[in-house]
C-alpha cells in the first residue's frame, strides 16, 4: 500500500545531478555551464579544474556527482560519458540591508542559483 515509485526524470543511458543552492547569480553560473555543454565528461572536468571563474568549483562538484551517479547507480561506462545538459535556473534571493550616508539604507541582494547536469553514455566512434 505504499506510494508507487516515481518514474525516472532522465533516459535509460543518462544520469542526473542537481545542485540546488549555488551561491551566485544564474547569469554568472550559466557562463561556466556553457563551457562544458556537449563535451566529454573527462574534458569538462579538466576545463573546470583550470577555469579562473569562482563558480567553476560548484559546477565541478555537480558534474563529479553526476559522473558518480552514472557509475554507481546506473552502471554506465565513465569513459563514454558526455555532458548532455547543463541547465541553470534562479533560486532564492537573500535580502540584506546596508547603511548609507545621511541615515539612509540600501538593499543588498545575494542570489542563489540551481544547476542541473545530465550526463549521457554514447557509443564510441571506433566500435
Amino acid at each position: 500500500m505504499s506510494k508507487p515509485a516515481s518514474p525516472r526524470k532522465v533516459g535509460d543511458k543518462e544520469a542526473l545531478a542537481v545542485a540546488t543552492a549555488v551561491r551566485g547569480s544564474a547569469q554568472k553560473l550559466n557562463l561556466v555551464a556553457a563551457l562544458i555543454r556537449n563535451r566529454k565528461a573527462s574534458d569538462a572536468l579538466n576545463i573546470l579544474s583550470f577555469s579562473s571563474k569562482a563558480m567553476a568549483v560548484d559546477v565541478r562538484k555537480c558534474l563529479a556527482s553526476a559522473i558518480a551517479n552514472a557509475e554507481n547507480n546506473h552502471n554506465l561506462d565513465v569513459d563514454a560519458l558526455i555532458v548532455q545538459e547543463a541547465s541553470v535556473g534562479r533560486g532564492l534571493v537573500m535580502k540584506r540591508f546596508a547603511s548609507r550616508a545621511r541615515g539612509r539604507s540600501s538593499r543588498i541582494e545575494k542570489p542563489f542559483s540551481r544547476l542541473r547536469v545530465v550526463v549521457r553514455e554514447v557509443a564510441e566512434a571506433g566500435e
